[in-house]
C-alpha cells in the first residue's frame, strides 16, 4: 500500500539532521573552485586569452550551487546552530546579489503557501492563473501575462531585474515594514565593499566582463531550477479547504532527474518534493534519501527533456486537475 504523505514526513524525520563538518566540506567544495575559477579567468584574460571568458558558465553555475547553500541556510538546515546558518547565509547573500533576510521570510511563505489556489503570489511564488480566471480576465491583463510567461521574460529578462534591481531596492516589500530594506541596504554594502577591491584588483572592464554574465547565468539557471519543480505538467493545486501541507508538497513538487554533475552543481534542489516535504533537511542528505527510499524517484518524476516541454505550460486547469499551455486551454489573446 503507497504511503501517505504524512507517513513520509515521519519516515524522513531522522534525515532531519545537520552535520556541521559536512556543512563546511560542501561550503569550501564550492567557494573555492568559484574564486580559483574567476581568479583563473582574469589571468587568462590578462595574458589575452580573451577566450576564457566562456569560463563564465561553470562560474554561473557554482552561483547556483552557492544560493542553494544560502537557501538552506535560510531553512536552518544547513549548519545545526542559527548564528552559524544566518552569517553564512548573509556573506552567501553578497555573492549571490540576494538579501539573505528579506528573501528567507519570502521563501518561507512559499513553503506555507505552496499549492495552495487561493494563497497564491505569496513569498516568491511564480505567478500562475487558472484557465477561468485568465478567460475572465481583461484584453491587458492577459497581454500582461502572456509577456510575463514569455520565455524570454521568464528566464532572461526577468531574472536579471530580480538580481541586479528589484534585490537591491525591494519596492513590492515597503508594507513589510524596515526589515526587508536594512536586508537589501546591508547586503548592498557589503557588494559595494567586494565589488570595490574586485575592481581595484582588476579593473572595471574585466570585473564587469566576467561578472556580469557569471551573474546572468546563476540567475537564469536558478529561476529556471525554481519553475520546472513547481510548473510541470502534474502538479498539485487545491483550494484551502482541500489543502493538505504535507500532500501539496509532496505532490506538487517535481523530482527533477538531471544527470549526477548536474545535481551537485544545483545542490541536489532537483530532490525538490523531499525538500518540500521537509525543508529542515540539508541537501547533502538528499541523495541519502533516494538510495535509502528509491521509490521516492517515481513521484513527481521529471526528466531533462520532458522538463523542456513545461516552458509552454501556463494555466492551471482546475476540472482536469493539470498544467495546460494557452494554446491547449483555447484561450484568447
Amino acid at each position: 500500500m503507497p504511503l501517505t504523505s504524512r507517513t513520509w514526513f515521519q519516515r524522513l524525520a531522522p534525515y532531519r539532521t545537520a552535520e556541521d563538518g559536512r556543512a563546511v566540506f560542501e561550503l569550501l567544495v564550492t567557494l573555492v573552485p568559484f574564486f580559483a575559477l574567476w581568479a583563473g579567468i582574469w589571468g587568462f584574460v590578462q595574458a589575452g586569452h580573451y577566450w576564457a571568458i566562456v569560463g563564465f558558465l561553470p562560474a554561473g553555475a557554482l552561483i547556483v550551487r552557492l544560493f542553494i547553500i544560502q537557501h538552506d541556510c535560510g531553512h536552518q538546515s544547513m549548519f545545526s546552530h542559527r548564528r552559524a546558518n544566518d552569517w553564512v547565509g548573509r556573506f552567501i547573500g553578497i555573492l549571490t546579489l540576494t538579501p539573505y533576510d528579506h528573501w528567507k521570510r519570502g521563501h518561507a511563505l512559499h513553503h506555507a503557501c505552496s499549492g495552495n489556489l487561493d494563497r497564491r503570489g505569496i513569498g516568491d511564488d511564480i505567478i500562475t492563473m487558472t484557465v477561468d480566471e485568465y478567460m475572465a480576465a481583461s484584453k491587458w491583463t492577459r497581454l500582461k501575462y502572456r509577456l510575463y510567461r514569455h520565455p524570454i521574460v521568464m528566464f532572461g529578462i526577468g531574472p536579471a531585474y530580480v538580481f541586479f534591481l528589484y534585490n537591491r531596492l525591494p519596492i513590492g516589500a515597503m508594507n513589510q515594514g524596515v526589515k526587508p530594506w536594512a536586508s537589501a541596504l546591508l547586503t548592498n554594502v557589503g557588494i559595494a565593499l567586494v565589488y570595490g577591491a574586485m575592481i581595484w584588483a582588476v579593473g572595471w572592464k574585466v570585473f564587469l566582463l566576467i561578472q556580469i554574465p557569471t551573474v546572468l547565468v546563476g540567475a537564469s539557471i536558478g529561476v529556471w531550477m525554481f519553475y520546472v519543480q513547481h510548473q510541470f505538467d502534474e502538479t498539485h493545486w487545491s483550494r484551502t479547504g482541500e489543502w493538505n501541507r504535507e500532500h501539496a508538497a509532496l505532490r506538487g513538487s517535481s523530482y527533477y532527474a538531471l544527470p549526477g554533475w548536474a545535481m551537485w552543481v544545483t545542490g541536489h534542489i532537483g530532490v525538490h518534493h523531499v525538500h518540500h516535504l521537509s525543508a529542515r533537511i540539508p541537501f547533502y542528505q538528499l541523495p541519502r534519501i533516494l538510495k535509502a527510499h528509491p521509490e521516492l524517484k517515481s513521484i513527481g518524476h521529471l526528466t531533462l527533456w520532458q522538463s523542456f516541454k513545461c516552458v509552454r505550460l501556463a494555466l492551471w486547469c482546475e476540472n482536469t486537475k493539470r498544467m495546460v499551455s494557452f494554446r491547449l486551454a483555447k484561450a484568447p489573446v
